[in-house]
Order: C-alpha cells, then structure tokens, then sequence
C-alpha cells in the first residue's frame, strides 16, 4: 500500500468515516492525522445516516447528529493550521423517506459542508448482505439495484455526489466478472443524464480497489461515458473505514480520471464545489 503514497496527485478526501458510523471503530482523529501525514489539503468526514434500514445483524446506520456537530467542529478548529476538516453526511437514499431525507438537509444545511447520497439499502435488504442476492440471478439483482438508484435520483435532490455508483458489484456472486457498462447501460446512461441535468456530481470511490476490483467505483467505463455526455463535476473519496485506506490508491484514481479527460475535482465546502486540478 505504501507504494501509492509516493505521489499524491489528489490531495482531498471527501469520504471518510468515524466512529459515528455503525460499521467503523476508528476515532475521528486518526483519520485525520493519518491525512495530514500524507499531505492531504483536505479532509471531509462523511459518516453514515441510513434512516429506517436495519442490516441482517440487526445494526443501524443512525447517525447522532447534535453531538457528532459539536466534535467535529471543535476538531476542524483543532486541526485548522493541519488541514482543512469539512463536516458531511453519507445519506442512505430511499423514496419512502423522501419527506424525512429533505426535512433533514434542511435543518442541518448550514453546518453541512457536504452531503452524500448513497443507494445502501434496496427493498429493505442491505446490499452488502448475501440475501440481497438470494433466488435470482445475479444480473437480476444488479438491474434491480440499478434500476432502484434511477428512480431515486429522479425524484430526490437533497445530495451532492452520488457515491459509488455501481456499488452493487463489490458483493455479487462474481463481483466485476460479468459485469460492465455496457451491459448496464440502459441504467447507467439515464442515471448519468440525470446527475448532469441536475448539477449533481459523480463520485470517483476509490473502496473498489480494496474490495478486489481492480479499479473504483463506478468503473472507468462509466466514467468515460460521463466525460463523453458533458459531466464534469465529479468527487473523490477513499471510503476509507480504517487509518491505512485513507487516499489509498489516489495516484491510481488520478491517472484512470485523466485518462478519461478529466482535469479537476470537487471539494464541498458550505454545499457549494471548489475545484482543484488533479496534479
């Protein structure tokens, strides 16, 4: 892993989780030094809030908001001569809490740097769970899941990346064996023309790598197609749950986006992008 901290052409993460999120132990704290240490201008931590979804194990995603508000805002002054600390969400989109989902932004709008929105859940089934996949082929799950996605984008404005577009893929059967843009573009096209439309950005989500991939998520494949449409707005996070996965493989992610014509990112700060060029 070490070999990819050599040179830092990306220097922002923007999705990070703490301890506030269900499925990380990591103190807040860590991360950030961790950031800091590689030379990171910018860090936004992004921890889950997946309203009225349970996991098979019974685990929420819930995150406490007024506490979480206050520590990170006396870490950001903290840290201020180290790095940038930005204070976002990773919401758990779903159209049956659509009022609740944007009631939320609302209220936390101006303590919000950035909002993630995310497709975790899809017919109440963790995506991450083997059940999501049980008694259908594993293409019927990807287009359910896809599918899913669409119509929540359509209908939901309250976010501004989508991450980890074909998220999906990380826990099928055969994970990217079978699986390619092509294969999913009559989703993949409508769900990018969407983003476009709106002014909403594609997240780069380097887990891809970690999770056996070989390249991010969504794949480069999406990402060209993106370019090709006229989508420029795009964020970058490692999704990193642990210190060591923190702008890991970054310098990766920089040569795949500039092979694809990008020459910048996003970083969010107060719901509004800044851009920075990819070095």
């Amino acid at each position: 892993i070490e070999r990819y901290y050599k040179i830092m052409r990306i220097l922002s993460d923007c999705h990070i989780h703490t301890d506030y999120s269900a499925d990380c132990e990591t103190k807040t704290r860590q991360q950030i030094d961790r950031a800091a240490e590689l030379g990171l201008k910018h860090i936004c931590i992004t921890d889950h809030h997946d309203y009225d979804a349970v996991s098979d194990g019974g685990k929420e995603f819930l995150l406490d908001f007024e506490p979480y508000f206050v520590e990170m805002n006396e870490i950001k002054k903290e840290y201020e001569k180290r790095i940038e600390v930005l204070i976002g969400v990773e919401l758990g989109l779903q159209l049956h809490i659509s009022d609740y989902l944007c009631s939320l932004v609302d209220k936390y709008n101006d303590k919000l740097d950035f909002v993630i929105g995310s497709s975790h859940f899809v017919d109440g089934i963790d995506v991450f769970s083997t059940s999501f996949f049980e008694g259908r082929e594993e293409k019927e799950s990807y287009e359910r899941y896809f599918e899913a996605t669409l119509n929540r984008i359509r209908q939901l404005d309250c976010f501004d990346t989508f991450a980890h577009l074909d998220y999906v893929v990380r826990y099928g059967p055969n994970k990217n064996k079978y699986y390619s843009y092509e294969a999913y573009r009559q989703y993949i096209d409508p769900i990018l023309e969407l983003l476009i439309k709106k002014d909403k950005a594609l997240e780069c989500n380097a887990g891809g790598y970690r999770r056996g991939l070989g390249q991010p998520n969504p794949s480069k494949d999406v990402f060209k197609r993106y370019y090709e449409m006229g989508g420029r707005l795009i964020t970058i996070g490692s999704d990193a749950h642990k210190p060591e996965a923190i702008g890991y493989p970054f310098d990766d992610v920089a040569q795949l986006l500039s092979e694809c014509g990008f020459k910048e990112y996003a970083v969010y700060k107060n719901r509004k992008p800044e851009f920075y060029p990819i070095l």
